[in-house]
């Protein structure tokens, strides 16, 4: 267990871990950071084109959501990725919930997408849009990208995220909004409490562990490995709002993935 620097959480700074270095072969590691998106575009290319274009000329854009759940067990296993859920016992079937979880790697959205055991819309950067096909599936899985550069833009993001909540879904928020650098939690940014203070969602901290060293920002490598995913007890936004209560829910909800992440080994 590291010590928590309450300071940094308090004034919703850096915090700094240690960083567990893979004891793998580089060479290796770079040879399956490669193969891991070799299968990412020809699972694109494959599934996802022609059943995009289906789904879009039926008029029946939710059908996609089992395809791009299976794209995205398959792209793990082909990396070699396992995961570990703890937690899911904090989770009432019948509620719909905003998970604001950390973000390290490219590996933790697939896993936050897949194993939650619900449901969920995710909030991605705006420079996904425009990556072909992609762009275009993200919106029929109401994974939504946002303009951090435009306000009114993220604005009306958000809005889009609020429908997809009231329509049934639980909502997954990075609340970083970017990649930190291995062994690094971010400063969290707002817009995820704005989207639990609006639609009352209870909030679930999310830690995800281990993906750092495993396809750590920048280190253009991937090893195997297993993800430990850690969904903490909800916090309650109800009666809460937006002017009084935001920046403690922000706090309270990065000391609980502070917490769990201190307990890396």
């Amino acid at each position: 267990m590291q010590d928590l620097s309450l300071e940094a959480i308090e004034q919703n700074k850096k915090l700094t871990f240690a960083v567990k270095e893979s004891t793998k072969s580089r060479f290796f590691g770079k040879l399956r950071y490669w193969w891991g998106w070799i299968v990412a575009a020809v699972l694109l290319i494959i599934i996802g084109t022609p059943t995009i274009i289906v789904f879009w000329i039926l008029g029946k854009k939710e059908w996609l959501y089992p395809y791009a759940s299976f794209g995205a067990k398959v792209w793990l296993k082909s990396i070699g990725v396992t995961v570990k859920v703890t937690g899911l016992e904090n989770l009432d079937p019948k509620e719909n919930y905003v998970f604001i979880s950390n973000h390290r790697s490219y590996l933790d959205t697939a896993t936050l997408f897949l194993f939650t055991g619900r449901r969920i819309g995710l909030v991605a950067k705006k420079e996904l849009l425009k990556v072909p096909i992609l762009g275009v599936g993200m919106g029929f899985v109401n994974i939504i990208a946002i303009d951090r550069t435009n306000a009114e833009r993220a604005r009306r993001s958000m809005e889009k995220a609020r429908e997809v909540m009231d329509s049934g879904y639980s909502f997954g928020v990075f609340a970083e909004g970017t990649r930190a650098m291995p062994g690094e939690l971010l400063p969290f940014k707002k817009g995820a409490f704005h989207l639990a203070l609006q639609t009352h969602a209870p909030i679930i901290p999310v830690a995800i562990k281990e993906t750092d060293w495993m396809m750590g920002k920048k280190r253009g490598v991937a090893y195997r490995g297993t993800i430990e995913m850690v969904l903490q007890p909800p916090i309650s936004t109800e009666g809460l709002t937006i002017e009084k209560d935001l920046m403690p829910l922000l706090r309270q909800t990065r000391r609980a993935v502070a917490e769990a992440l201190s307990s890396e080994k």
